[in-house]
């Protein structure tokens, strides 16, 4: 990273990952150190710098402001890939890596198919095998039923079908035990062994949060997947939803009160779903599974009238339509009902 920002500071140059990578043998010449990692592990480490710098200039690009790459520390530094070779797995449970040795490891699972990858990741202080394995789809029976999905934070997931996946809000039941670790670690010396200690609890107390969250997102789209042919969401921006409240001033420069810590709420509320991350995962099932699913425009789809088309404007905190047709039901399920349809049209389309 420093050859790169260098380069370009004194000579005007900027340097490709290629050429980084061509320059790997006569760095190992004079760093000895080097040597004693396996050369696609290096390779690897050098694609990871470039596309940091790829991502940071087109997020320049795009307009936004980004903090320019970092240098990733011992302590910030939490895997490293073998991408092709350097790996092998054993019949008894041991993975030997080129330059490190043969390490037994813990198989949660069968690992099917042609390993491509190797990563070793650390989390806390454990420390995981990850294999990126290329295998043959496994399509499920064909399936005519069609669902419509509402995400929402008063029940996750609103289905057209009037069915509700209620919101679990992992990070909101864990929130005391993390504030509890939070203000212990702020009160320890830093540098310090106690405040060591101090920093792993609230890295398990984050990590149990997210295992939770990822476990039920997993359940909750295989079920989807397994149960319905198409599968319609709306195409949310949870980054946009959950941005900071903007500040307001009256002709004196002084700050009126702009809602920002109702704002700051309804915010964690919003990330602590994980809708994106679901939608995701709902679609790389889907994939596999011979499914579909289909992204609609949520212009409307809480304010039109699933009976008869008529857009009915209504306040956040109205959680009941009712129209002049005589449809009367639940918000979030009038909703699902307008996405499934919008889903239907653009399926036709596709």
């Amino acid at each position: 990273m420093s050859e790169r920002r260098d380069a370009y500071k004194y000579a005007g140059k900027s340097i490709t990952c290629y050429e980084q990578i061509n320059d790997l043998p006569e760095i190992k010449e004079s760093r000895e150190e080097y040597r004693d990692i396996h050369s696609q592990v290096l390779q690897d480490t050098l694609r990871r710098v470039d596309k940091a710098f790829k991502g940071f200039f087109a997020r320049c690009k795009r307009g936004d402001t980004p903090g320019f790459p970092r240098f990733q520390g011992r302590n910030r530094y939490e895997s490293f890939c073998y991408p092709q070779a350097g790996f092998s797995l054993t019949h008894d449970g041991r993975v030997c890596l080129s330059k490190i040795g043969s390490i037994k490891v813990k198989l949660h699972r069968e690992v099917l198919g042609k390993v491509k990858t190797c990563t070793i990741k650390r989390e806390g202080e454990y420390w995981f095998v990850v294999f990126s394995c290329e295998v043959q789809a496994n399509p499920l029976e064909e399936s005519s039923e069609a669902v419509g999905i509402d995400l929402g934070l008063l029940h996750f997931a609103t289905l057209s079908t009037g069915e509700t996946i209620e919101n679990p809000r992992y990070y909101r039941k864990g929130e005391k035990r993390l504030q509890k670790h939070q203000q212990s670690l702020s009160r320890k010396k830093r540098g310090s062994h106690r405040r060591h200690k101090a920093v792993k609890l609230v890295a398990q107390a984050h990590r149990k949060v997210r295992n939770q969250r990822q476990d039920f997102l997993h359940k909750q789209s295989r079920m989807l997947v397994n149960s319905y042919g198409l599968i319609a969401f709306e195409e949310l921006q949870p980054a946009n939803m959950s941005k900071r409240a903007k500040p307001k001033q009256d002709a004196s420069g002084a700050y009126l009160p702009n809602g920002a810590s109702a704002k700051s709420g309804l915010n964690k509320s919003i990330q602590d779903a994980g809708w994106n991350q679901f939608v995701q995962y709902c679609i790389y099932k889907a994939e596999c599974a011979g499914r579909t699913v289909v992204q609609v425009n949520p212009k409307y789809t809480s304010q039109a009238c699933s009976g008869c088309g008529q857009v009915r404007k209504k306040e956040l905190s109205e959680r009941w339509h009712s129209c002049d047709c005589g449809s009367e039901l639940d918000r979030d399920h009038n909703a699902a009902l307008n996405i499934l349809r919008l889903g239907r049209s653009q399926q036709g389309n596709l």
